[in-house]
Parts: C-alpha cells; sequence; structure tokens
C-alpha cells in the first residue's frame, strides 16, 4: 500500500498561525520594578508635601520650639528626597580642541515634576520659612545673650 504525502481529509482546512502578526513582548522585570517603584515615590512624596503643609500649619497655631525643629526636619528631609531621585550625575566622554580625551559631568533633571514639586513648596511654604528664619536668629541671639 502507496500513501500518497499530499492528501488531506476534505473537511478539515489546515490553519495557519499568521506569520506577519509579531509576538508581544513581555515586558522586563527591571522595568516592571521601575514603574512600580516610581509611583511608590510619587505617592511618597505627595505624603509627605502634605504632612509639611500640616506641620507647617500646627507651627503656625502654637510657635514652640519642638514644632520648629519638626517643621525644619520635614522640609530639609522632603528637599533632599527630591534632589536624590530628581537630578542624577550623568558622566560623558568627549574630545577637548586639541583632540584629546575629556570627561564631562552633567547634571540631568531625571523627573522634572519632582523638581517643580520642591519648587512648589519653596513658593508655598515661603513666608513661614521666612517667619521661621527670623524665629531662629532670634533662638540663636538669646543663646549667644546666656553664653
Amino acid at each position: 500500500m502507496k500513501i500518497q504525502p499530499g492528501y488531506f481529509p476534505p473537511n478539515n482546512k489546515i490553519q495557519r498561525a499568521d506569520t506577519n502578526a509579531r509576538p508581544r513582548e513581555m515586558p522586563n522585570f527591571g522595568d516592571l520594578m521601575q514603574q512600580n517603584e516610581e509611583g511608590r515615590s510619587q505617592e511618597e512624596l505627595q505624603r509627605k508635601l502634605e504632612d509639611i503643609r500640616l506641620q507647617g500649619d500646627r507651627l503656625m497655631r502654637s510657635m514652640t520650639v519642638r514644632e520648629l525643629k519638626l517643621y525644619r526636619m520635614m522640609v530639609k528631609g522632603f528637599l533632599e528626597d527630591t534632589l536624590k531621585r530628581g537630578i542624577a550625575l550623568k558622566e560623558t566622554k568627549g574630545w577637548d580642541r586639541r583632540g584629546r580625551g575629556k570627561r564631562y559631568k552633567i547634571l540631568e533633571e531625571v523627573d522634572s515634576m519632582l523638581v517643580a514639586m520642591g519648587e512648589e513648596l519653596l513658593g508655598s511654604e515661603e513666608g513661614r520659612l521666612e517667619l521661621l528664619q527670623k524665629v531662629g536668629e532670634i533662638r540663636g541671639l538669646l543663646i549667644n545673650l546666656v553664653f
């Protein structure tokens, strides 16, 4: 008995996979982690900003040294976080006029939203910061008088 290689049943049609369709690329694990971290850090900074505003209101109501220290610490921490996350140091290599190799270090804004948020904090809290600066100067003068 001889089997013919080209014989197919008449009712069944062969379905071939579409060769033009490209398989979807799965997102990289590192990319997923970075997106998750960015979202979490943005929420954390928003929460810190709200905490600073609440602490500023508390400080305006009761001007105590404890409230002042807490407010200063919160503002300092917020600004450090935004600078740490918002600006990166990029190092590139180039050539000078004489053809010698040279390294350039460039500060690059990674996330302008973080920097803008820090500027917004400074703008909205400017009056309070001036008041706190005056309170700090007065406190320093009082300490100088005592010692």
